[in-house]
């Protein structure tokens, strides 16, 4: 980037900032400048491409053509609320339905995932008379108050509510003990933090968990332990809340919704960020019991979500994701990319555990002396960037690298991530790279 770019680069910070303060984060020491994308491409302002190996929002693509003309066309025919019937809207929950299990029958739609998990919160806790909460010890679920009370993966003002009890997730491949010992202490865990929920007077409301625990590092727990956690909810007269934002819609390849990989059935499943490809849009999807209880009893309507325009972006990108066969593309690209973070690991110390599944993966980095480096996990991004590969990095350590493409990442695409991935781990780790 010329001298003169990097003005323009930091003018434009300063007057975003002056609009919208400087407290509403930006990736990279120097941010990022995008004008336009093109499936897995992003351009910056001085015309370079970016492979985009991060963002799940864009799940067929950044300006996938379906997509778009699904949105322009009921643009320029109507938009309007929900309280008129209009057949868009009801095709397409009847799509989104039909990629659900037999119980999970209706749908409430939401514009984002924080509205989703909000109103599912609301829900189970009038169907369950209590408050108590269970989440995991480092999430994130969206920026309401009620979920910001929650919030145990990013800083917020709001403390931590008494109803609610953070769990640790068991990780297999951090924990040497056997599987058998591992589940055993996890449930144990779990079953006191009920305990203590139902001694305080809370009672169990909800479960509210991301299947992939994503923010949590990628985790992998031991076989049978969200089985067991959620019957333990059960047990305790609380539902079970899958958040699906980030697992859903065939992101790991071997299920189409992240809970199926636990083989539960879920009270409620809460949707937002790929859903409408950028165009907002959320939901909730629950049972036909559960919605008529809520329905009943609460006048409950949303101007703008699930309206005709909506409708149709939600529509499109199911179309795009079953039409093209996409769960199946990230399951095959998910086993090479998973090979090859294997010998690439194997290769480098600096690489503790290769995680995920599907088309999300990452890679836990540590430092010489075996520790957690969020160091090194920043500086690989950033040299990342500077190769022209888009990652991130999640984890309680911030040292886990976050790499989730949209969905349709090709072998082509893989080659340029492993090869640049190889090149900047490399580059990070030696010694003038250390001292810099």
């Amino acid at each position: 980037m010329s001298t003169d770019q990097h003005a323009a680069a930091d003018a434009l910070r300063a007057r975003r900032s002056a609009v919208i303060g400087p407290h509403s984060p930006l990736f990279y020491d120097q941010p990022l400048h995008v004008v336009s994308g093109q499936g897995v491409w992003l351009t910056s302002a001085n015309g370079v491409d970016y492979l985009d190996a991060y963002n799940n929002v864009p799940h067929v693509g950044h300006c996938n053509p379906v997509v778009v003309r699904a949105i322009a066309e009921q643009a320029a025919k109507l938009n309007v609320h929900t309280r008129y019937l209009h057949e868009g809207v009801v095709e397409y929950g009847e799509m989104l339905l039909a990629t659900f299990a037999p119980h999970l029958e209706r749908v409430f739609f939401t514009n984002s995932g924080s509205e989703a998990n909000e109103l599912a919160l609301r829900i189970a806790r009038q169907h369950t008379g209590a408050r108590g909460l269970l989440v995991t010890d480092f999430n994130y679920h969206g920026n309401t108050t009620s979920l910001a009370e929650m919030s145990t993966g990013l800083v917020v003002r709001e403390p931590l509510g008494a109803h609610v009890r953070p769990l640790r997730i068991p990780d297999v491949l951090s924990d040497p003990r056997s599987q058998d010992v591992v589940l055993a202490e996890a449930l144990r865990e779990a079953a006191d933090a009920i305990a203590s929920l139902q001694a305080a007077g809370h009672g169990v409301s909800a479960l509210l968990f991301d299947p992939l625990f994503t923010t949590e590092g990628l985790l992998h727990p031991p076989a049978g332990y969200v089985q067991g956690l959620a019957a333990l909810v059960h047990g305790a007269g609380g539902l079970v809340i899958a958040d699906e934002v980030q697992s859903g819609l065939g992101r790991s390849g071997s299920a189409f919704w992240g809970h199926e990989l636990h083989d539960i059935q879920p009270d409620l499943v809460t949707m937002g960020k790929p859903l409408g490809n950028g165009h907002p849009l959320g939901g909730v999807v629950t049972t036909a019991a559960l919605l008529e209880e809520f329905g009943s009893t609460n006048m409950y309507f949303n101007t703008f979500a699930g309206n005709p325009v909506s409708a149709a972006a939600g529509a499109a990108v199911l179309r795009e994701t079953l039409g093209r066969e996409l769960q199946a593309g990230a399951a095959r690209l998910g086993e090479h990319a998973r090979t090859a973070l294997e010998e690439l690991a194997a290769e480098r110390p600096g690489v503790r555990a290769v995680r995920g599944t599907g088309l999300f993966f990452g890679l836990e980095l540590v430092d010489d002396d075996g520790k957690a480096s969020a160091d090194r996990a920043k500086r690989v991004v950033e040299e990342m960037y500077r190769n022209g590969v888009l990652i991130s990095r999640i984890g309680p350590k911030d040292n886990v690298l976050k790499i989730r493409p949209p969905m349709v990442f090709e072998q082509e695409h893989l080659h340029v991530l492993l090869d640049r991935l190889g090149a900047s781990l490399d580059a990070v780790t030696e010694p003038e790279a250390v001292a810099r």
